[in-house]
């Protein structure tokens, strides 16, 4: 898989019109797109609608979790839309989790389409150790919630985890090469942090084996977007060498 099948640009925009000022600037540098809640609740469907209808992948990252029947059939919607995948929470449970895999994959053989990926959110990249024990109330390291999530996730017929890159190697163990990792969490030496905690590089990323990797602010936030995703583009495959 090349570096453009692996970059993700967050579009952690508030308007649809932002939304296309940033798709429109990047033209064919990139071609997979997520959409999250913040754009989502803004604007609903339309800025995922907007991106299929331009060709484009799309992740829907609203991050389900509720009931079986209700985090299922919101599963449906976005099956029957055609995007190219959308997530869960794997706090929500093996029940959900499977709920909305045996959904998506009835809907997509009705409808004569691919069902999407569907990935579990394991523990938040914004999150630090400090407040995963405190805050959350966890015991124990990160490291090890992310691996027995992993593995619940996979049991339950989950494509894959957004998980932070460092946790990479121990999921690769516990899943398999084939268990879709995507890492958000990722800033480019030249970009700054901001709220992200557990972060890692676009090369450094690749290195440790992502499936993709999820980049906003330091892409739309440039001054020039399109020479910022070809940077990290490149730096993706040096990675890959």
């Amino acid at each position: 898989m090349k570096a453009i099948d692996r970059l993700i640009v967050a579009l952690d925009v508030s308007t649809a019109s932002e939304a296309i000022k940033i798709i429109d600037a990047l033209e064919d540098t990139v071609k997979y797109y997520k959409v999250g809640m913040q754009l989502y609740n803004s604007v609903g469907p339309k800025m995922a609608e907007e991106l299929l209808t331009r060709g484009k992948k799309v992740f829907i990252d609203l991050k389900f979790h509720d009931i079986p029947n209700t985090a299922s059939q919101a599963g449906a919607v976005f099956t029957r839309m055609g995007v190219t995948m959308f997530n869960v929470h794997v706090a929500g449970g093996y029940k959900m989790m499977k709920a909305t895999v045996d959904t998506a994959a009835e809907v997509a053989i009705s409808s004569g389409i691919e069902r999407p990926k569907i990935i579990g959110v394991t523990v938040l990249t914004s999150l630090s150790q400090e407040e995963f024990n405190n805050e959350i109330g966890f015991n124990g390291k990160i490291i090890e919630k992310v691996r027995a999530w992993s593995s619940q996730a996979q049991e339950a017929g989950l494509d894959g985890v957004v998980a932070s890159a460092q946790e990479l190697p121990i999921i690769r163990q516990a899943c398999g090469p084939d268990f879709i990792v995507v890492t958000p969490g990722i800033r480019p030496a030249w970009a700054a942090s901001n709220d992200q905690q557990r972060i890692v590089t676009p090369k450094e990323a690749m290195q440790l084996g992502a499936s993709q990797i999820v980049v906003g602010r330091p892409i739309y936030g440039s001054s020039d977007p399109k020479e910022a995703a070809r940077k990290i583009l490149a730096e993706m495959e040096e990675g890959l060498c």
